[in-house]
């Protein structure tokens, strides 16, 4: 008898159908509806009905007035019960928020996943008004702060597995690629990133590498910076640098005395 390589070994077709449901909603920009969800699988309605019902139940799936499917926040929170992230988080949490005292502005936590960069952890600054990244928030590599320091500090082999899986995601880099390759030597020259924001007109991001166990590179601190003008006194760019410089150095040191092993 033959057998087809590319078959798997092993099939569940059912758990292969709940998964492909989430990956397709997890690429959605809006939610969607049972008929725009089974077209976009390639399956009828009846094929998969009752696995979305069974989502759904199981708190996976979110569904709107109008019937459309979105996911929920537990997958998020599932990751977060990991071990390592969970260690990691817990172990910034208390220097972010003095982090977020001394530059007044707030400040988020970065780790590469799956071919992103993954926002697990956040501050607000202090005040009545904040702007940051949500936890949870994905992006990609190539046009982040976050991302160059992730891309800085990890060998060449490394550096374009991770952009090949953004790619896969994402489409083709959106920047020069000889301009990317000169912002990650500068970042791993100065281990840091201080640049003009991507997304956000008049910020300048300010992060840095976060280290574990054998120095390898597990996540970047970031701070947002934003001229605070119900603030004034709030602290100059050069000085964020220098509080981020700080903390980033002593959560590094608690990793590595704790044995962190890296995230991915």
């Amino acid at each position: 008898m033959s057998t087809d390589n590319k078959s798997p070994k092993y099939a569940a077709p059912a758990l292969g159908k709940g998964l492909d449901i989430l990956e397709v909603l997890a690429d959605a920009e809006q939610p969607m509806s049972l008929n725009a969800l089974a077209r976009a699988m390639g399956r009828t309605v009846s094929e998969i009905f009752r696995m979305v019902a069974t989502l759904e139940q199981r708190a996976y799936l979110s569904v709107d007035a109008n019937d459309r499917y979105s996911l929920s926040l537990k997958l998020l929170e599932l990751s977060h019960r990991q071990q390592p992230l969970k260690s990691l988080v817990a172990t910034a949490i208390p220097l972010m928020r003095e982090l977020a005292g001394r530059a007044y502005q707030s400040c988020h936590l970065s780790v590469y996943h799956d071919g992103q960069l993954l926002v697990v952890a956040q501050v607000d600054a202090p005040g009545p008004f904040t702007m940051g990244a949500k936890v949870g928030a994905l992006g990609k590599l190539s046009d982040t702060a976050s991302g160059t320091v992730l891309l800085a500090f990890r060998d060449e082999a490394e550096r374009t597995r991770m952009l090949a899986a953004q790619i896969r995601i994402h489409g083709e880099l959106e920047i020069d690629a000889a301009l990317l390759l000169r912002r990650i030597d500068e970042a791993r020259k100065n281990r840091a990133v201080t640049s003009p924001s991507s997304r956000i007109r008049g910020a300048t991001d300010v992060s840095r590498p976060i280290f574990g166990n054998n120095q390898e590179v597990i996540a970047a601190l970031t701070v947002p910076h934003y001229e605070r003008l119900d603030r004034p006194q709030s602290p100059s760019i050069p000085e964020v640098e220098a509080h981020v410089r700080e903390v980033s150095e002593r959560l590094s040191q608690l990793l590595c005395h704790s044995g962190h092993a890296e995230l991915d």
